[in-house]
């Protein structure tokens, strides 16, 4: 224990000691009663204050913990201010029955609640509010109680013996409550939260025997302030100091463990059996005949009043649960589809990854008989022939040069080096693109309408692929737009991607969901090969972005590609990537 701790723990230990010498020396007296109510003062005091420094220091729950534990020392500190003042400053007995006794009765609800916090289990901030909701209905319904069975005997029929026996009994059941609430959080913790809990519940223990014990001085009339009686008080007052001292040399905060479920469970369990224990307590009082008429009207109007208190806080939950189920809804909703999605890709990812590996090996094995056979074609075309041999000697040569360009597009599939990246200007590069497929365009009698953002962020990324990535699509558009068309081309910023959207005005596409999937085409048989969009989706893949397609409401195709911002904070990873070259 650090110097200033063992100072703080040796100054409590001596101000109990002081009292311990004066209860056997003092007379009874005013002296002896105002020395022990200074020093319950002051102990408390010590108590109250090193749990605030404990809740200044700490962070998240554990921060929580220590203010509830604040507010009920506080609470309880300002109870012995009251009874020092009636004793001390008035010299008076303080009165019986006594309306401050609501401060001492409520003073063990903050501390009940900062146990059933459980600050030494990982709990979710978002239930905070929630568990704010149900300290709160937990508190109403402790003060309700106190309202139901003790407040009637002092203020709608005034009887001191009633008065004394409900209070003591509701007492001792709220105290019993809290030890029980302690002795769950000591079997539960581990490291210096189980000293925590430990110290705190010897402490309050010792209380609970010590009220005990002094409420059976007072039915006797031997209890006085000071007395012997007070000895076991004292000695749990500076004992709720130790708690707070152990918990600043072992840094609770540091030391939590795995979230229990169940814990969250059980509070709000409590909490709606403190909802339905009202109509219980409605239905007792209407029952009960040895109850005055005016306690049983009282009861009635207090129970009617916590009812209304109580159902609003439960709307109030009810209202927040609602709204987080709705979130909750959503987000799983959006997990699912960002679920669909990621598959999607990873057969996509799949199957190119597979293809590349077939057409790699097979690719060079097809190469040698080819270039053979190549060369055997030209060599008989140089021989001579008839007409109608020479022909079919050339269309030999033709077929095997076609399937050779084929071949070499394969390879170009599945080579996996990935392009040198820089910078792009993503606008500049499809505006390039465009430029380079006028003669296609033209042909086709498509019109381009361009609407390029400005002030795009630069991407980073290979050039040359992406270009050829653009060209392949506005190639596939011209194709879909048989007899012209329109060819609408966009650029925009969303959420630190940056998206270039190519939309035609064809007959759209039967399946889109295929139009990636290595050889799939709706070109005629000798017009395509169907690797065209299978490297671009490669490529995109390679840069850390997304290509999609899909057909628009109104008609045609929409390809849209999705890269993200250089420093958006979100750095492209490399992928392997299957293309290098288009088709």
């Amino acid at each position: 224990m650090r110097r200033t701790s063992q100072i703080w723990w040796a100054s409590a230990c001596l101000l109990a000691l002081v009292l311990v010498c004066a209860s056997f020396t003092l007379p009874r007296g005013f002296a002896l009663v105002t020395l022990s109510d200074l020093v319950q003062g002051l102990l408390l005091l010590s108590a109250t204050a090193i749990y605030f420094l404990n809740f200044l220091r700490c962070r998240g729950r554990p921060r929580i913990f220590w203010s509830l534990m604040t507010l009920g020392g506080a609470c309880w500190l300002a109870y012995q201010l009251l009874w020092t003042y009636f004793e001390v400053y008035r010299r008076a007995d303080v009165p019986n029955p006594f309306a401050g006794d609501v401060v001492l009765f409520l003073h063990i609800v903050p501390m009940m609640a900062a146990v059933a916090l459980r600050p030494h289990l990982q709990q979710d901030d978002r239930r905070a509010r929630l568990g704010t909701l149900d300290f709160t209905l937990l508190f109403v319904w402790w003060l309700y109680l106190y309202l139901f069975v003790v407040i009637p005997w002092q203020y709608a029929a005034v009887n001191e013996a009633a008065y004394g026996r409900a209070l003591n009994v509701l007492y001792l059941a709220e105290k019993a409550a809290f030890l029980a609430v302690l002795a769950s959080a000591w079997h539960t913790s581990q490291g210096i939260w189980r000293s925590i809990y430990a110290h705190l519940f010897g402490a309050s223990l010792f209380y609970a025997f010590s009220s005990y014990l002094a409420n059976w001085a007072i039915q006797r009339n031997v209890y006085f302030s000071g007395s012997l009686y007070d000895l076991p008080l004292v000695a749990s007052l500076a004992w709720m100091t130790y708690v707070g001292l152990v918990a600043r040399e072992g840094q609770p905060e540091a030391r939590r463990q795995p979230r229990s479920e169940g814990t969250g469970v059980w509070i709000a369990r409590l909490g709606m059996i403190a909802v339905f224990s009202l109509p219980l307590f409605a239905v007792s009082t209407v029952f009960d005949a040895r109850a005055p008429q005016a306690v049983r009207t009282f009861r009635l109007v207090v129970t009617l009043g916590c009812m209304l208190v109580m159902g609003i806080l439960v709307f109030t939950k009810q209202h927040i649960l609602d709204r987080e189920l709705l979130r909750l809804l959503r987000t799983s909703q959006e997990s699912f589809e960002n679920l669909k999605r990621l598959q999607t890709q990873l057969v996509q990812s799949e199957k190119l990854a597979s293809l590349g590996q077939l057409v790699g090996g097979a690719a060079h094995e097809l190469n040698n008989p080819l270039t053979a056979m190549m060369g055997y074609s030209d060599l008989l075309s140089a021989t001579p022939l008839n007409r109608e041999q020479h022909v079919l000697a050339e269309k030999i040569g033709v077929q095997v040069r076609r399937t050779k360009t084929l071949i070499a597009n394969l390879l170009s599939f599945a080579r996996q080096t990935p392009g040198e990246k820089s910078h792009v200007d993503l606008n500049t590069l499809v505006q390039t693109a465009i430029k380079l497929s006028q003669p296609q365009l033209h042909a086709g009698q498509v019109q381009v309408e361009s609407a390029f953002a400005p002030g795009l962020p630069r991407i980073f990324g290979d050039s040359n692929q992406l270009l050829q990535v653009c060209l392949q699509i506005i190639n596939n558009a011209v194709f879909a737009m048989e007899g012209g068309g329109i060819l609408a081309v966009s650029t925009r910023l969303k959420d630190d991607l940056v998206q270039v959207e190519f939309r035609d005005h064809g007959p759209g596409i039967q399946d889109p969901e295929k139009v990636f999937d290595p050889f799939y085409t709706t070109r005629p048989v000798g017009h395509g090969s169907g690797l065209g969009l299978s490297a671009c989706y490669g490529i995109i893949q390679e840069h850390s972005g997304k290509i999609t397609c899909e057909n628009a409401s109104q008609g045609g195709a929409i390809f849209r590609i999705e890269l993200p911002a250089h420093g958006s904070g979100k750095p492209p990873v490399a992928k392997a990537g299957f293309a290098n070259g288009m088709l």
